[in-house]
């Protein structure tokens, strides 16, 4: 029986053409990609080397008395802007403005003693408005619950801080004397539930983002009077609120 004859397979003389195809559709991929990362946020590489050059050589002051203080602003991220950049005179005035309104708000509001501390100061360092409470006139002795006379006070204050839209620092301050017998296990734990109880209020009251506040006690180791008289361990006792302000929210303020 004769043997079955196959055809001789046609050989492809194309298939060059698949790999051509995927070497082109690589190197295609290869010069986006080279072209998107060419692209450089020209003002975002001048913050960043203005950042690195701050973090080499920066200078500044603080230690266990003193908040750290560094020259140079920080910028929203956290990354350090505007090198040895200070206030301009126009800022400060501006800033100062935003004060004198507050001020004005609260002339009506607070009833001074002469046996005790004014219960509202407010002062500005650059652009660093500072508001001080005092313990004497907020709390009850050895309390953390806010007087509810010293509310309309408090809600004056936190009306105009909220417009600003930014974090406030809260802390509490204590004296050097030992606490009685409360509730509270030391001076910490008072201060901290003082800043505590006003965070807590102007956040429920006004609406402010839980996320822009920040309560912290510092016991007594910020005094900023001598703890050896009756008049300075009141003095010394206080919440204080402070706010970075931002020269176009001083300037936006100063405006209304």
């Amino acid at each position: 029986m004769a043997k079955k004859q196959h055809a001789e397979e046609h050989e492809n003389h194309e298939r060059w053409l698949v790999s051509y195809a995927d070497f082109m559709t690589l190197l295609f991929a290869f010069f986006v990609v080279m072209y998107s990362i060419s692209r450089v946020d020209q003002k975002r590489m001048i913050e960043v080397a203005k950042a690195i050059k701050f973090a080499m050589h920066y200078k500044g002051t603080g230690g266990i008395e003193e908040v750290p203080l560094f020259e140079g602003p920080v910028s929203e991220g956290g990354c350090v802007t505007n090198v040895g950049e200070s206030p301009s005179h126009q800022e400060v005035e501006a800033v100062e403005a935003v004060r004198r309104r507050i001020q004005k708000k609260l002339k009506g509001l607070l009833l001074e003693r002469p046996d005790l501390p004014p219960s509202v100061v407010l002062h500005t360092e650059g652009r660093r408005l500072m508001i001080r409470l005092s313990a004497s006139h907020f709390f009850d002795p050895s309390q953390a619950a806010l007087r509810p006379e010293m509310i309309p006070v408090l809600d004056a204050i936190a009306v105009e801080l909220a417009q600003f839209h930014r974090g406030i620092r809260i802390e509490g301050h204590t004296d050097d004397q030992t606490a009685g017998r409360t509730r509270f296990r030391d001076n910490w734990d008072l201060s901290a539930s003082r800043a505590a109880a006003v965070a807590s209020y102007i956040q429920g009251a006004h609406r402010i983002d839980g996320k822009l506040l920040s309560a912290s006690g510092q016991g007594s180791t910020r005094p900023i009077a001598d703890n050896g008289t009756p008049q300075g361990r009141e003095t010394n006792r206080r919440v204080e609120l402070v706010l970075e302000i931002k020269p176009q929210d001083a300037f936006d303020a100063m405006a209304r």
